[in-house]
């Protein structure tokens, strides 16, 4: 028998465990992650849209507020299933959990394939439209600003958790302070001397688009999740940071609108085709298109970097778990993050950025699938509580049961309102989410049976 075997005197040392995710983000960190997902361009491309949908001032500043509270029910529900499970991957953990392994690599395998690249993708090229605007040495081509926006986050995170961090909080603070002064500048304009009359308005301008639109430019909210395990005292900062995250960004959107309608009037807003460079000209008339060209490129870019942070966390958790993506679920010990996955995820969003060019915008057809894994996370607050109630929780979610209720009705309304949408626009859309998830459900399959095989 060779020395160092069991038998050995029973001195053989154990393997080292392999590099796991280590608590480093502090709740400012955590806070910044939320903010500077939600806001990306989202509040300066729906506002006016979402006013012509309403019936006056005071019901649009009704449906942000609304929209607000539904984000924060959604918050409530991930505080308590964050807090019982404080490790890198957010939904992936509690699907596998609540509903068993398949769902998990589901769920894993549409956000690594589609959905997290197609975002990285689509909010880089609202960097680069913009960036264009300030500087163009590309000939009007974006696909350089964000193909450039892509690479550059990547490094930066690859370099590890705190460089990834650092830079979320430097673009969270900035994109803030600006959307502040836009604010102060709505309020500081004197307002439109003659109302413009109300636009005539088509019939599909209604209230149900306006909460869609809504519920889009709050989301974001749970991405902080996926970072759970690397929050330090996870059962007293993740509720905190949900809470100051979306609370402050509700604020934010409350005050931003109202600037807007100030500025603006209602009608004005409604018709407004670039509000936020309306509402600035009238206090700075001649700097106005650049500075908020500017202030949206520090939005996105936020908004992408904290993609980029968080996605590499799904891919890291689907890999520890499923041999197929094995490659992946290996954490780095010197960089303090997920290499691989980030380098993984990188490469197909700059895959995406290089072939779609703009219309990446059409990828925004993930977004059923998005509301449906939303919803299947909303209600394992119930199932866990029933297949796990020894599980400490920190955290229980306030108002149960009606807040994990209002949270799952609102993702139906949003499954029905998308899929409806994707039917009388795109039905191909439907077709292709299908058969990724067909194809999801087989690789599973495969791959379930050589384990069991094993």
């Amino acid at each position: 028998m060779r020395d160092g075997s069991p038998g050995a005197g029973g001195n053989a040392s154990p393997p080292p465990a392999p590099a796991a995710p280590k608590p480093q983000l502090s709740l400012f960190d955590s806070t910044c992650i939320i903010v500077g997902i939600i806001i990306g361009s989202g509040i300066y491309e729906t506002s006016s849209t979402v006013a012509g949908c309403m019936g006056g001032g005071g019901w649009t500043l009704a449906v942000w507020l609304g929209g607000g509270l539904l984000a924060l029910c959604g918050a409530l529900c991930y505080a308590e299933l964050a807090s019982a499970w404080p490790r890198a991957g957010g939904d992936y953990i509690y699907l596998t959990r609540a509903y068993g392994r398949g769902a998990g690599f589901l769920f894993g395998w549409t956000q690594l394939l589609i959905v997290r690249p197609a975002d990285i993708a689509l909010l880089a090229f609202v960097f680069a439209r913009y960036a264009l605007t300030l500087s163009d040495p590309f000939g009007g081509d974006p696909r350089p600003y964000a193909a450039g926006a892509v690479a550059v986050l990547t490094l930066l995170n690859l370099l590890g958790v705190r460089a990834g961090a650092r830079t979320q909080n430097l673009l969270t603070v900035v994109k803030a302070a600006g959307l502040v002064a836009l604010v102060a500048a709505g309020f500081l304009a004197p307002g439109p001397a003659e109302p413009p009359a109300p636009p005539d308005r088509p019939p599909w301008l209604t209230p149900q688009l306006a909460l869609i639109l809504v519920l889009f430019t709050y989301g974001g909210w749970s991405e902080m999740a996926y970072v759970a395990g690397e929050v330090r005292d996870p059962g007293r900062n993740i509720l905190r940071a949900l809470l100051l995250g979306t609370g402050a960004v509700a604020a934010l959107y409350l005050l931003v609108n109202g600037a807007f309608l100030h500025a603006l009037g209602h009608a004005g807003l409604a018709s407004s085709k670039a509000v936020a460079v309306d509402t600035m000209a009238a206090v700075l008339p001649d700097a106005a298109g650049r500075l908020i060209a500017a202030l949206v490129c520090v939005s996105a870019l936020g908004a992408v970097n904290g993609l980029v942070m968080t996605g590499a966390r799904i891919t890291y958790a689907l890999g520890t778990d499923h041999a197929v993506f094995r490659a992946l679920g290996r954490w780095d010990p010197r960089q303090g993050t997920p290499v691989r996955a980030l380098a993984v995820q990188g490469a197909l969003a700059l895959g995406i950025v290089l072939v779609a060019g703009d219309f990446v915008k059409t990828l925004l057809y993930t977004a059923p699938v998005y509301w449906l894994f939303a919803l299947a996370t909303g209600l394992s607050v119930f199932v866990l509580r029933v297949r796990e109630p020894g599980t400490p929780r920190p955290v229980r979610t306030p108002g149960y049961p009606v807040t994990p209720v209002l949270f799952a009705l609102a993702c139906g309304f949003m499954i029905y309102s998308c899929v409806a949408y994707a039917i009388g626009t795109m039905p191909w859309s439907l077709a292709v989410l299908g058969g990724v998830l067909g194809i999801g459900g087989l690789a599973y399959g495969v791959t379930a049976r050589r384990k069991r095989k094993g």
